[in-house]
């Protein structure tokens, strides 16, 4: 009997039964469907990680002051005022050969308004180096070249939010835009990033980091009541950078070894490895689970499989009694198997690549079907077909003719 005619039985036999059918196959589709949704949500999960730190700017340090103690009560990080404007300027001299750029930074929240309307955002004034520690570019204008950035200029970069809230119905460029009552003209829009660690990325207005000491900063000159970002020449310099900004620190700062360091940096690459690691052990978690539902429709099957062996023990004796082989007989059933399997799985796909769409959209990550995890997951369904139908098959294969056709359903 050649595999075309095996092939036309099998479904024909699936055909009788179609309720049977679909719910032996429910197993293999929502095995197939779970493992799908779960890679691709672990994958999106992942991606969108990355995104939020990534809009910290790559291969960034996070210098800032200390925490200051009164009366035994501590005032939390960035609390003590303790970097100078000294400081700085040794880390920007180019002693520390693993420092690329840096770029202080001091930022507020504030009221802005335009002719149109009004805004409590914030403002940060820095130097035109930020933009390109934070990777971020105007979409509309330009931001701060070296001479501007370094300058008393009263103009304004502004994220989306604040262009969609101060400006819905002109272009903001060239717009005046008044921050506490200061007139600054807007020269660019930046790229959408969307949310962050510290919530909208787009909710800010970036001015001049000489125009903010004038006009918005208040105390000790002497000090900086911010934070420095430092952006690194390579990956995986982080510890050794971290180390040589501390020695660096320390020595200006004149303290011993029982003193404690007076400032604090800040790796945000090891918040997000941190989250990777967290999403990935979830997503292999829920995977492994999908796995367990797929074996158990395989089982389903097998033991259904069984229950048509046995209902059909009288064909089996009448086909062998005509002369069909025993492995005529084994191979039909094995496509029976292989047919339920892999109509499960295309289901499967089908419903995984739904899933998976749904998971994206409902928690906002990037949608991702994963193609290689898919094909696997297909084979597997195959391979559960010919494994769990071939006990059946070889069961059905062993039955003794004459038995067979004495057999009473």
């Amino acid at each position: 009997m050649n595999i075309f005619t095996t092939f036309k039985l099998a479904i024909r036999a699936l055909w009788r039964n179609k309720v049977r059918t679909l719910l032996t196959m429910l197993g293999i589709v929502f095995g197939i469907g779970a493992v799908i949704a779960m890679v691709a949500g672990g994958q999106g999960a992942q991606a969108s990680v990355k995104e939020v730190f990534d809009s910290l700017g790559t291969n960034v340090l996070v210098l800032s002051g200390g925490a200051q103690r009164t009366a035994g009560a501590s005032g939390g990080a960035g609390s003590r005022q303790s970097l100078t404007w000294e400081d700085v300027k040794a880390l920007e001299s180019g002693e520390i050969s693993s420092i690329k750029w840096v770029a202080p930074t001091m930022s507020t929240r504030t009221q802005a308004a335009s002719e149109e309307a009004n805004w409590n955002t914030s403002v940060t004034g820095t130097t035109s180096v930020w933009f390109k520690i934070r990777n971020w570019e105007a979409s509309r204008g330009a931001t701060f070249d070296e001479d501007t950035g370094n300058s008393t200029a009263k103009i304004a970069v502004i994220g989306q939010t604040v262009a969609t809230q101060l400006f819905a119905n002109t272009n903001p460029i060239g717009q005046t835009l008044r921050i506490n009552g200061q007139p600054f003209e807007v020269t660019g829009v930046l790229v959408t990033k969307g949310q962050g660690p510290r919530g909208d990325n787009d909710d800010t207005i970036i001015i001049p980091l000489k125009t903010y000491q004038q006009k918005m900063e208040k105390g000790l000159a002497k000090y900086l009541k911010g934070e420095v970002l430092l952006s690194m020449v390579e990956e995986g310099q982080a510890q050794r950078t971290i180390a040589q900004v501390t020695a660096l620190l320390r020595d200006r700062h004149k303290l011993d070894g029982a003193d404690e360091d007076d400032f604090r940096i800040r790796n945000p690459a090891e918040f997000a490895q941190a989250q990777k690691d967290s999403t990935e052990r979830i997503a292999t978690l829920l995977a492994i689970v999908a796995a367990v539902s797929l074996l158990i429709g395989g089982i389903g099957v097998m033991n259904i499989m069984l229950v048509s062996v046995i209902e059909r023990t009288r064909e089996i004796g009448i086909r062998m009694a005509v002369g069909a082989k025993p492995i005529d007989v084994m191979t039909q059933f094995l496509v029976e198997s292989l047919v339920l399997a892999s109509v499960g799985g295309l289901l499967g796909l089908a419903l995984g690549y739904g899933a998976a769409q749904y998971m994206a959209g409902y928690f906002g990550w990037k949608f991702f079907f994963p193609m290689e995890t898919a094909g696997i997951a297909f084979g597997v369904a195959g391979g559960v077909g010919v494994g769990f139908g071939l006990y059946p098959a070889i069961r059905a294969a062993q039955l003794d003719p004459i038995t067979a056709l004495r057999y009473e359903s």
